[in-house]
C-alpha cells in the first residue's frame, strides 16, 4: 500500500464518522502527518482541528499553533473526561494509550466519547504498536491499516538514505546492483521508519552496499517482525547431512528445494509437511533441516503464546502472525508439538477450536512461500480436520531408527566430538542400541565425554558402550503406547525413513 493509498482509505474512514480509530504502528510520525493532512486537506467535509495526546506531554492541538500543551490533561482519566465534556469537533490522537485499558472508568469514558459522537464530532485515534481493545470497546472501533511501502516506494528509501550518506561524506555510496535489488525485496512487510533504519544500518556502516550487509538487515528484521515471541527467529539450521536417516523425508525436501532457490519460479510452493512419530527421534532437527536445504530462514511459532484473555484475541494474535509470517517469505515457519495448542473435544468451546480454523484457513488459502513443518508426539491428541489430506503436502512417520539410520547418527554425534570410530565399532554400537532414539544415542555420547573427561582419559567407543548399556531406552518404558503409535501410522502416514 503507498502512502497516497494509505491517505485515501483513512480519509474515507474519518468521513465515515467512525467514533474510535484503531491503528497499530511504529510510525507515529506517519500516521500524525496522514491524520494532520485528511482533517485539513480537500478530502475533509469540514476541516477539523487535530489533537494529539500522550502521556509526557499532555494534549496539544497539532494543525495550528494557536493551542500550548495542556499539562494538566497528561493523566489519561483527565484527558479522556476533557474529550467527553468538550464541544469541540475534532480528531484525538492517542498514543499508547493501551496500559490504561484495564481501568474500568477509562474505558467508560471512551464508550461516553464513542456513544456522544451525533452530538459532538470527535473521532479517537489510538495509535500504538500491538493494541488490544477490551471486548466492550471492539464494535465501537474500526482497526486502519497503515500498510507498508510498496516497492517503488522502498527503492525510493533506499536511494535517499545513499544519497543522504553521499551528502555528508563526499562520495558516492559503492553498490553493486544485484545488492541494491535484495536490499528492496529484504525491506519488504517493514514500516517506513523501520525500513529507513535498516537502510541507513546497511549503508552507513562503511558507505558501502554489498552482499555480506544482507544477512544482518534479515536478521535485523527478523526481530522486529518476531510478534513479542510468539515468532521467534532461529539462528541455527542444520545440513541434510546432520539428519541421521530419514532417506525418504531428505529426497522429499530435496526435490522441493527449486521452489525456494530460485531456479525454477514456476513451481507452485510447497504447503508443509507434518511429522508424526517418537519422542526424541529427529522431528525437531527436520525441522532444522528443511529451512537448512531449502537455504531459507526458519521461524519458529510459539502457539502457547497466542492465546490471550479477552475473548476473539487469540485467533487475531494468530492471524497476525502468520501475517506477518508470509511477509517474512520465503521462510520455514515450524510449529513444534502442535496437538497440544490445538487439540479439541466435542465439549470445547474455548480458543482451542477457534485457533485450529483459523490455522487450516491460513494453510489452505496462503500463497506466500512459507513451508509449514508441524511436529506431533501423541496421534490421540490430533484433531481428525488436522491430518485430512489435503492440509499438508505430506504426513511422514518418523519410527525408531533402524540399524543403518543408528549407525549413521552414531557418526554424525561422534564426529561432532571428535571421537575416531571404526567400522567394527560403529557395528557394535549399533547392535547394542536396538530400541534407542536418535535422542537417546546422542546422549549416551554426550555421557561418555563427561565420563571420559571424568577418568582424565580420551573418549572412546568403549565409554560410549558403557553409557548405552546403562541406559534404558524410550521403547522399553513405553512399548505398548509406541506400539499403538505404529498400527495408526501404518495405513495413515508416508515413512520418513
Amino acid at each position: 500500500m503507498t502512502t497516497s493509498d494509505s491517505r485515501r482509505d483513512l480519509a474515507a474512514l474519518v468521513a465515515s464518522r467512525v467514533p474510535m480509530v484503531v491503528v497499530e504502528t511504529r510510525d507515529e510520525a506517519l500516521i500524525l502527518d496522514l491524520i494532520t493532512s485528511v482533517a485539513s486537506g480537500p478530502e475533509a467535509f469540514v476541516p477539523l482541528p487535530v489533537f494529539r495526546w500522550s502521556i509526557t506531554e499532555g494534549l496539544r492541538r497539532l494543525d495550528t499553533d494557536l493551542q500550548s500543551v495542556q499539562a494538566h490533561n497528561a493523566q489519561p482519566t483527565d484527558v479522556l473526561r476533557s474529550i467527553r465534556d468538550t464541544t469541540v469537533p475534532g480528531v484525538y490522537v492517542l498514543l499508547d494509550l493501551h496500559p490504561f485499558l484495564d481501568d474500568p472508568v477509562n474505558v467508560r469514558l471512551l464508550k461516553d466519547i464513542c456513544q456522544g459522537y451525533e452530538r459532538v464530532a470527535r473521532t479517537l485515534v489510538l495509535v500504538s504498536y500491538g493494541l488490544s481493545l477490551p471486548a466492550e470497546l471492539e464494535h465501537l472501533a474500526a482497526r486502519f491499516d497503515i500498510g507498508f511501502p510498496d516497492r517503488t516506494e522502498r527503492r525510493a528509501i533506499v536511494d535517499a538514505t545513499a544519497a543522504a550518506w553521499t551528502a555528508s561524506h563526499g562520495r558516492r555510496v559503492t553498490a553493486d546492483p544485484r545488492s541494491i535489488d535484495l536490499l528492496v525485496e529484504n525491506l519488504g512487510g517493514l514500516s517506513r521508519g523501520d525500513a529507513t533504519r535498516l537502510a541507513r544500518s546497511a549503508i552507513y556502516n562503511d558507505g558501502a552496499l554489498m552482499p555480506a550487509d544482507l544477512p544482518a538487515v534479515m536478521k535485523a528484521k527478523h526481530e522486529i517482525l518476531s510478534r513479542g515471541g510468539i515468532l521467534s527467529y532461529e539462528l541455527e539450521t542444520v545440513e541434510l547431512g546432520d539428519l541421521g536417516g530419514m532417506a525418504h523425508l531428505k529426497a522429499w525436501l530435496e526435490r522441493r528445494r527449486p521452489a525456494f532457490d530460485g531456479s525454477a519460479p514456476e513451481l507452485e510452493p510447497p504447503k508443509g509437511v507434518l511429522l508424526l512419530g517418537v519422542q526424541g527421534c529427529g522431528k525437531s532437527v527436520a525441522a532444522k533441516a528443511a529451512a537448512g536445504v531449502f537455504g531459507i530462514p526458519l521461524l519458529r511459532l510459539d502457539m502457547s503464546a497466542v492465546h490471550d484473555k479477552y475473548v476473539g484475541e487469540s485467533e487475531r494474535n494468530l492471524r497476525e502472525t502468520l501475517a506477518t509470517a508470509e511477509l517474512l517469505a520465503p521462510c520455514v515457519v515450524w510449529v513444534d508439538e502442535i496437538e497440544k495448542a490445538v487439540a479439541t473435544s466435542s465439549s470445547d468451546s474455548g480458543p482451542s477450536p477457534r485457533l485450529l480454523g483459523t490455522f487450516l484457513t491460513w494453510l489452505a488459502e496462503k500463497t506466500a512461500a512459507v513451508f509449514v513443518v508441524a511436529t506431533a508426539n501423541d496421534i490421540t491428541a490430533l484433531p481428525p480436520e488436522l491430518i485430512r489430506k489435503g492440509r499438508f503436502d505430506e504426513i511422514f512417520f518418523v519410527d525408531l531408527p533402524t540399524p543403518e539410520d543408528r549407525a549413521d547418527i552414531l557418526r554424525i554425534h561422534a564426529a561432532r566430538r571428535g571421537l575416531t570410530v571404526t567400522d567394527a565399532d560403529v557395528a557394535a554400537l549399533t547392535s547394542a542400541t536396538v530400541g534407542f532414539s536418535g535422542a537417546e544415542i546422542e546422549q549416551a555420547v554426550v555421557s561418555a565425554t563427561y565420563a571420559a573427561h571424568g577418568l582424565r582419559e580420551s573418549l572412546l567407543a568403549s565409554h560410549v558402550m558403557t553409557e548405552v548399556l546403562a541406559t534404558r531406552p524410550l521403547s522399553v518404558v513405553m512399548t505398548e503406547p509406541i506400539a499403538e503409535l505404529r498400527r495408526w501410522a501404518a495405513t495413515r502416514t508416508v515413512p520418513a525413513g
